[in-house]
């Protein structure tokens, strides 16, 4: 099996539903005999230019290892779901289960502001 990260972005509208989404592609990548080595939810961000006239986003973000027809699968799912606004699959060599800068940054910043306190 190979491993892949996969980046989301998600209509704004939809942040309520995104836990169920990532249940959904989790159950997916298990039931084939897969993993999920991270799964991180960046929340609402800024885009850098508007998607169909949407400035904000739901950015998620999976370190996955699955088999080609999981993938093929996952990509399917994510091409034909209405709230997904874009989607990145990239390969990797290794299982990345450290957190990503994203999370370290908003970690980072907490831990700022919690001293500031």
């Amino acid at each position: 099996m190979r491993h892949y990260e996969i980046t989301l972005i998600v209509h704004p509208d939809q942040s309520t539903q995104v836990m169920t989404m990532i249940g959904k592609y989790k159950e997916i990548i298990t039931t084939s005999g897969g993993n999920v080595h991270r799964e991180e939810d960046w929340g609402r961000k800024h885009l850098a230019y508007p998607i169909n006239k949407i400035y904000k986003a739901h950015y998620l973000m999976m370190n996955i290892e699955c088999d080609q027809k999981t993938l093929e699968k996952l990509n399917y799912n994510f091409r034909f779901n209405d709230a997904i606004l874009r989607n990145l699959i990239i390969s990797r060599s290794e299982a990345i289960t450290t957190p990503s800068i994203m999370m370290a940054n908003s970690e980072e910043d907490k831990v700022k502001v919690t001293e500031k306190k």
